[in-house]
């Protein structure tokens, strides 16, 4: 059995102020692991999007409730793993939109099934969600 790649991880209450703080720590990830540009912006931007969604829908008013994410670089994609605290999430059920739907809002999940190549939540047993998501990269040759 190959060993797991020991995860980066980042704990921080719910607080919309520190959302450049993910921002930098998940692009910090995606150079290390050697996504190129496009890659680092889609998976930077999927997690700000989920970071987000945690703060305003999941910790709604309750700023001390603390959000984990995880990164593991694996040898072909990049997983993060977000933990929240909030009632239980099924991304399944939020329904496929429109992009030209024109309308304030709605669109976290919509863009994060587009930039990431998988995402699902599952039930944490102790209260909380944990979102997995996982963007597939080939790693550019070194000349």
């Amino acid at each position: 059995m190959a060993d797991q790649p020991a995860p980066w991880a980042l704990t921080i209450p719910s607080d919309l102020r520190l959302l450049a703080l993910v921002r930098a720590f998940v692009e910090v990830v995606c150079q290390v692991a050697g996504l190129d540009e496009l890659a680092t912006h889609q998976v930077v931007l999927a997690a700000d999007e989920a970071t987000n969604n945690v703060m305003r829908h999941a910790h709604r008013e309750r700023p001390d409730a603390l959000i984990m994410i995880q990164c593991l670089v694996h040898e072909d994609n990049l997983e993060i793993l977000l933990y929240d605290e909030g009632d239980p999430f099924d991304v399944s059920a939020v329904p496929h939109m429109n992009p030209a739907e024109l309308r304030i809002g709605g669109r976290g999940v919509f863009l994060m099934r587009k930039l990431m190549d998988d995402l699902s939540v599952q039930r944490r047993e102790r209260g909380g969600n944990v979102l997995r998501m996982v963007k597939s990269f080939r790693k550019a040759a070194v000349v």
